[in-house]
């Protein structure tokens, strides 16, 4: 397994999130050049990739585009074939939008790591569109159609697909009729401080993106001021978020991990609104010895046990929410089951799946080949 040439692709590597972790883990048990669109040394300077072996595509060379890289959508596929690997026997793509597009031949296994498949071109097409102008909105119509067709041409050039969870690997069964398996995302449970005794505000740790809700978390803490509420994160919606945050509600935007967690082992409560693929925030905030107020729908089903981690709410408008706060009111949880539970998804315990289900997919792709030439 040591000997086999390996290439990680990746979308870019311009910020660290939940996917550049995701991908810094997999990095450390697969130590391989990474082919991605566009990099951005000085933000990656304190990460796994400092000194790796990165290889950008022709978009680098694009004044601005590590700042504008999302403006250059409808290249993105162009961009991720251009890469030559053809001397990689092993090709480990972690995809969001089209890393999994990379070109590969017979001889090659190619594993996908899906952490969805790609968002605004599927499920959230519409809500991309509702806001654009007349014209923008034609032209932004016929990208995504355009991105839609090479989403599922590009496909067969995964061998096997793996899914971050449940959540994903039906979507990836419903848009590419696929089969997956399924291993969670790394999240550092070692790292995260944990705090039995609380104190009286509830948290919420997000991008402020429309999908996230966290207006609607806002604006339910609004019309109930002897709750306290505090939001960390940053993102377009700032300026709206500020606009309908009452006096209980303290906006810090963004901060270091040190400081979320530190608020993450000391609030009563974190509250969760969005319908997501995973949610490591979810997971940190139970290893934290905080219980969760989420959205039931998505992948925190997953990873918040009803009654004994947290409680969900059905819809996501402002009545339910402040329907579950007042239930959460009556409840108390355990802190140590909070992180017990958390620590089914500890980056070591995904180190050992993903090096586990590598090696038996390169085992069988080495049998199949040698069968065939029998």
């Amino acid at each position: 397994m040591e000997d086999v040439k390996k290439a990680l692709i990746y979308e870019w590597l311009i910020t660290v999130g939940g996917g550049e972790k995701t991908l810094e883990a997999i990095y450390e048990c697969f130590p391989a050049p990474i082919y991605t669109l566009v990099h951005d040394s000085k933000a990656m300077a304190k990460t796994a990739f400092a000194k790796a072996e990165v290889h950008s595509s022709f978009l680098q060379k694009i004044p601005f585009s590590t700042s504008c890289y999302r403006y250059l959508l409808p290249f993105f596929p162009l961009a991720i074939e251009q890469f030559d690997l053809n001397d990689y026997p092993l090709v480990i793509s972690t995809s969001h939008a089209v890393a999994k597009g990379v070109l590969t031949h017979a001889g090659q296994l190619h594993l996908c790591y899906c952490l969805t498949p790609m968002r605004y071109a599927w499920d959230l097409s519409h809500r991309y569109l509702q806001d654009l102008a007349p014209l923008q909105k034609a032209i932004a119509r016929s990208t995504l159609h355009r991105l839609r067709n090479w989403d599922i041409a590009s496909l067969n050039r995964v061998d096997h697909f793996i899914a971050i969870s449940h959540y994903i690997a039906r979507r990836i069964k419903k848009i590419y009729g696929r089969d997956s398996e399924v291993i969670y995302p790394p999240v550092d449970v070692e790292k995260i401080p944990y705090e039995e005794v609380k104190e009286d505000f509830y948290l919420t740790v997000s991008r402020l993106v429309p999908y996230k809700k966290i207006d609607l978390i806002v604006e339910a803490f609004s019309q109930t001021p002897q709750r306290k509420l505090v939001v960390i994160g940053d993102g377009p919606e700032m300026a709206k978020i500020k606009q309908k945050a009452g006096k209980n509600i303290e906006i810090l935007g963004h901060q270091s991990d040190s400081v979320v967690f530190d608020s993450m082992k000391k609030a009563k409560a974190f509250i969760f609104a969005a319908e997501e693929d995973f949610g490591i925030a979810v997971v940190e905030a139970q290893a934290a010895g905080t219980p969760v107020i989420a959205f039931g729908k998505g992948a925190v089903l997953e990873t918040v046990i009803e009654e004994r981690t947290g409680l969900f709410f059905d819809a996501q408008t402002i009545p339910s929410l402040l329907k579950t706060l007042s239930k959460f009111d009556q409840r108390e949880f355990n802190p140590k089951d909070l992180r017990e539970n958390a620590e089914k998804f500890s980056k070591t315990r995904f180190q050992i799946q993903f090096r586990d289900i590598v090696e038996r997919k390169l085992r069988e792709f080495h049998e199949n080949h040698h069968s065939c030439r029998r």
